[in-house]
């Protein structure tokens, strides 16, 4: 440094506050000591303060110290410290009493590294902190700086300086700066303005306090539709207000109307609080603000700004009573239908409180809605705040971002890898391509969004390289936030290439091109940097929007929040995609969009996957949201899922079907159902072991690898078709030791379990010693949701790992609701060998016993006394009810002491042969006159026989059993349900869904759930309603009308059987798996037409 910039005057080219602005970009010490502040200078440094206090990578400490000198310092500068204060500063004040002075003004910036002194700045000599002394006011400040090869002392000199301020830190006088010495500051500062107003004039001429905002003309409209709803008996209402119309704004406006005590302000992000603040403490600013978060607790305050993560436990709501506020505020009020926000609006009962939102989605919802009985207060989108002119049209151009390919970025947790998307952003082909169209697109002043510091430096050098005037911001910058916003305002620079810092809060109406250069996976984000440009302007006409949208499913939220405003409800995916074709119709008058061709042409391909259609049809079907499996056994592409969506909720959640739990749970553990989703499985392990935590609900704690093994043991075997899964040398289950399992058991899942996951690298559990636990654990409240949501996921695993490596089970009995009020159907025994004879006597034996399906139409039958066998001949194939070769039979067993009378009935007659075997005959028995009995068959081919004494009763004839109804409950491969039905299998006709056969008169439906590998129009939504009902949709050709389908509704009236055969899957061990025989159904309703959605009732109930 040369001796002639040592010293700095201020005046118009020589001024404080740019080298302090310097400085503070580098520091990671801040030392101030002032004589006093005013909020004229206070304002022109607090953004970059709070951003050196928000770093990521200095660890900034800020120490400042001023004074009640003169009482010139104002209270309202004093209650912006207090905000410096919640995010860590250590603001102290200097007493000065009657006869002290306090003039000192120095300004140190500190750079060091582990206690290693690295640079420094240090500004000492006549500028208190007002907008005069920073800038152009006559000052004089000496500058020293290290290291400074013209200095050998440099760094002594500083030291120095940095002593003296540490000793003045000690001075008993100092006190640090709280809210009840503000407030009795507040009535000197006032009353010196009445006893001696000539020595305070002056600074309150040159530096006045800022004056409190009023509403603009909307917000009066919105602050009316607030006293009216009031007036009219609500105590709870919701604002819908666009980003960059003031929204928080309002809310203090209407806490000042309603003129309330205790105000409580929620969020669930902070920087939300931190602006919120700010803009209370504008509007309020005799308040006391305080901050309930997990670092801060404060309870003594009149305007508490609250976390609801943390303000939402039980535990801390408890600290405070439930009238404590007389008006509360939740921000993002979509979100309050979460638990978190359900208790906290629960348990407090202020006199008025105030739902507010800036996102379109789902503020309709009567889930929303209902929080605030039902009250939308005032709305006012982003289209109709263009309409009413409080908003700048803009012109949107969409532009494919062909540089980049963002299927090979890794996609975590809702968001891409921010180091692998920095790298593939910040090259040289993408930088060509965006200053291309920025040149022949953008106007004066832009302000770009990047995605990293590094792609913003990349970004400023490529533009600067090109001639244009350009810098990078962010919080190691050489440029600080408000330096940098003033050089764009001014015109010095024409763009600005930013980080994170200007999504919130940018006061520069003058920026008439917003240019997003990075993935925005938030639509609050997107809003948000698209509104920074929204701000009127004179001479700004519109503001023109360059955003680059590539090849993935999250850029879908750029049309959503474009056109969203334009539909009443949440828009389809196809909605959008047709607004994106066409969107002139949508928009306020004055906007344009256009996306490019490559765009258009990769939206279309989205739709092409057909899982939106899919998901709304089986929906339809269901009555209600599908899970995971249901929609897979439906045929769903669920590779083309995850990559259009990320994973099964994410898909739920475009539909609009995902709950405000599950939406929080969503948030914060989308990368845990992505990798749960594809975590490799070369066995059933993981997935049993992750099954038993959720069964245990062990999901949130620490687990013993003892338990979590024995845990696990158990589950085979409740489970023994699972066993096979297991190696030969843990078979049989039940003969191995807990030490050998558990050996098993700690090498495979559990070892597993703490690997990396390929992809997102994220190890989602750990073993710490002898003990086993999921390492990103959410909280209390959103337990529940995040149980039951990877619940959902993990039975999909478990059902598609049992379909391709498990051994087909016998009966394969498909998925079916469990029924409580189902009864176990009662089996009866079934003799094959027994032959009741319809001719001659014939020999059975009853060594073979089967058990079948108790028939229906016959009253309570009981397997001790009623049995099942077939007739043998056809002396019985006469007269009303024939018995013919073959039939089965329902007998009903009598003895000589039971049988009762006999004359007249059809009896099963027992007599053994010679050789001392059993022979059984069937025959009417009639009585003779002389006591005797005839036995006579109803064929009259066949001769009477007179009973002797070898012949006893043996059983009586109750009716023939329908041989299908026997048949119920048994698997049959699809070439041998023809012969049930007396007919040749005919592969021709016999491939497909729906047989109908002549005769016999009968159509058979053969279904198969899981349509997996079916063709699109051919995945139609099969499945059990519950035991007793099935949901079948026909062939698209079928309707109400043509002859098909007359023939199923009135099946009945036309003498039509009708049987179901269903089977799980397709295919089992690589083979045709064969179906499960329901029986006879009967039709119920229908609804819909070509297919046609059947509703059928089985006759056999399935067994719950």
């Amino acid at each position: 440094m040369s001796a002639s910039t040592y010293l700095i005057t201020g005046g118009s080219d020589n001024q404080l506050l740019p080298a302090l602005r310097r400085a503070l970009t580098h520091a990671t010490e801040i030392e101030i000591a002032v004589s006093f502040i005013r909020s004229t200078g206070l304002n022109l440094i607090f953004d970059d303060l709070v951003a050196a206090l928000q770093s990521d990578v200095r660890d900034v400490r800020l120490t400042l110290l001023t004074s009640d000198y003169m009482c010139i310092t104002d209270p309202k500068a004093l209650k912006k410290l207090m905000l410096l204060v919640e995010r860590g500063a250590d603001v102290r004040v200097f007493e000065t009493g009657s006869s002290e002075s306090f003039h000192l003004k120095a300004y140190i910036f500190v750079r060091s590294q582990q206690g290693e002194l690295i640079s420094a700045d240090a500004f000492v000599g006549s500028s208190n902190i007002s907008a005069k002394a920073l800038t152009d006011g006559l000052e004089w400040n000496y500058h020293l700086d290290y290291p400074n090869e013209a200095d050998s002392l440099a760094a002594k000199r500083i030291e120095e300086v940095r002593q003296q301020f540490a000793q003045l830190l000690q001075q008993p006088q100092v006190r640090a700066l709280e809210h009840d010495w503000i407030d009795a500051y507040q009535q000197r500062y006032q009353q010196a303005r009445k006893v001696v107003p000539i020595q305070t004039a002056k600074v309150d001429e040159q530096e006045p306090e800022p004056a409190i905002p009023t509403p603009k003309p909307h917000q009066q409209d919105a602050l009316q539709a607030l006293a009216n709803s009031r007036a009219r008996g609500f105590f709870k209402g919701v604002v819908v207000l666009a980003t960059g119309m003031g929204k928080t704004y309002l809310a203090a406006f209407d806490a000042a109307q309603f003129e309330a005590a205790r105000v409580l302000f929620v969020a669930h992000r902070e920087e939300i609080l931190l602006q919120a603040e700010e803009s209370f403490l504008a509007i309020l600013p005799h308040k006391r603000v305080g901050r309930y978060t997990g670092k801060q607790k404060d309870d003594e305050c009149d305007l508490l700004f609250a976390s609801v993560q943390t303000l939402g436990r039980a535990a801390h709501l408890e600290r405070f009573r439930p009238d404590t506020f007389d008006y509360i505020v939740v921000d993002e009020f979509h979100h309050a239908a979460a638990g978190s926000y359900q208790r906290l609006l629960e348990y407090f009962q202020p006199k008025f409180l105030l739902g507010l939102t800036a996102t379109p989605d789902r503020t309709d919802g009567s889930d929303i809605l209902r929080l605030c009985e039902q009250n939308l207060v005032y709305r006012r989108d982003l289209y109709d705040g263009i309409n009413d002119l409080q908003l700048c049209p803009f012109s949107y151009y969409g532009i494919f971002d062909s540089e980049v390919d963002y299927t090979h970025i890794p996609w975590r947790n809702g968001r891409f890898d921010p180091d692998k998307l920095s790298t593939q952003l910040a090259t040289r082909g993408r930088a060509k391509h965006a200053l291309k169209e920025w040149q022949a697109k953008a106007q004066d002043r832009t302000l770009a969004f990047c995605a990293s510091r590094r792609h913003a430096d990349y970004m400023a050098d490529a533009f600067n390289k090109a001639g244009i005037r350009a810098a990078s911001v962010h919080t190691e910058s050489d440029l600080t936030r408000s330096e940098a916003l003033e050089q764009l305002g001014k015109g010095q620079l024409q763009v600005l290439f930013s980080v994170d810092l200007f999504n919130e809060g940018v006061d520069l109406p003058q920026i008439d091109t917003v240019m997003m250069l990075r993935p925005t996976e938030s639509k609050i984000l997107f809003l948000q940097q698209l509104g920074r440009g929204l701000r009127l302007s004179d001479g700004k006409a519109r503001l023109v929007v360059l955003d680059f949208v590539g090849n993935h499913h999250s850029f879908l939220n750029r049309p959503e929040m474009l056109f969203g405003p334009a539909f009443e409800r949440k828009p389809t995916r196809k909605q959008l995609i047709d607004a994106a074709h066409n969107p002139a119709a949508l928009l306020p008058d004055g906007c344009y969009v256009n996306y490019d061709l490559g765009f258009i042409e990769f939206l279309d391909s989205l739709t092409g996957d057909q899982l939106d259609a899919q998901y709304t049809k089986l929906k339809q079907s269901l009555k209600r949201r599908p899970t995971l499996t249901e929609f897979w056994h439906s045929g769903a592409n669920l590779s083309k899922l995850r990559s259009n969506y990320g994973c099964w909720w994410e898909f739920v959640d475009e539909q609009g079907d995902a709950s405000a739990d599950e939406l929080q749970v969503l948030e914060q553990h989308a990368q845990w159902f992505r990798d749960l989703t594809i975590t490799r499985t070369a066995k059933s392990y993981k997935l049993v072991l992750l099954q038993t935590l959720l069964e245990q609900q062990a999901i949130s704690r620490s687990v013993t690898l003892q338990q979590l093994a024995r845990w696990a043991k158990d589950w085979f075997m409740q489970h023994p078709h699972w066993q096979t899964d297991l190696p030969p040398s843990l078979q049989p289950l039940d003969q191995v030791s807990d030490s050998q399992w558990l050996s098993h058991w700690r090498k495979m899942p559990i070892h597993h379990w703490c690997t990396p996951e390929q992809g997102s690298n994220i190890e989602w559990f750990a073993q710490d010693d002898l003990n086993f636990h999921y390492q990103h654990s959410p909280n209390a409240a959103d337990l529940p949701s995040f149980n039951a949501m990877t619940d959902e996921i993990l039975s999909w695993r478990l059902d598609h790992y049992a379909q391709s490596k498990l051994p087909s089970q016998s009966p394969a009995a498909p998925a079916i609701p469990s029924t409580a009020e189902t009864e176990a159907v009662t089996q009866l025994p079934f003799f094959p060998n027994i032959k009741i004879a319809c001719g001659y006597f014939k020999t059975g034996h009853a060594d073979v016993e089967e058990q079948l399906p108790a028939p229906s139409g016959f009253g309570h039958l009981s397997p001790d006394r009623h049995f099942i066998a077939r007739a043998s001949g056809n002396s019985m194939n006469g007269g009303k009810n024939p018995i013919y070769d073959g039939d089965y039979l329902l007998l009903e067993q009598v003895t000589p002491n039971n049988a009762g009378s006999i004359s007249n009935q059809t009896m099963a007659i027992e007599r053994q042969d010679e050789t001392g075997n059993n022979q059984y005959l069937l025959r009417k028995v009639l009585k003779n006159k002389d006591g005797s009995y005839t036995l006579r068959a109803n064929n009259p081919d066949y001769v009477d026989l007179i009973a002797d004494e070898s012949m006893v009763t043996f059983a009586r004839f109750k009716g023939k059993v329908d041989p299908l109804e026997l048949m119920v409950g048994r698997d049959f491969m699809r070439e041998e349900i023809p012969p049930l039905f007396g007919v040749e299998f005919n592969p021709g006709n016999w491939n497909t869904g729906y047989v109908a056969l002549k005769a016999p008169q009968v159509q058979i439906l053969l279904v198969t759930l899981n349509k997996q590998g079916k063709a699109s129009d051919h995945q139609y939504h099969d499945y059990f309603i519950d035991a007793q009902h099935f949901h079948w949709q026909s062939q698209n050709s079928t309707s109400p009308e043509n002859k098909r389908g007359r023939e199923i509704i009135e099946h009945q009236r036309l003498g039509s059987r009708v049987f179901l055969f269903v089977r799980e899957h397709k295919l089992s061990n690589g083979k045709a798996a064969p179906f499960h025989f329901y029986g006879e159904v009967d039709y119920v309703s229908h609804e819909g037409s070509k297919p046609m959605s059947v509703v059928w009732e089985l006759k056999s109930p399935v067994a719950g």
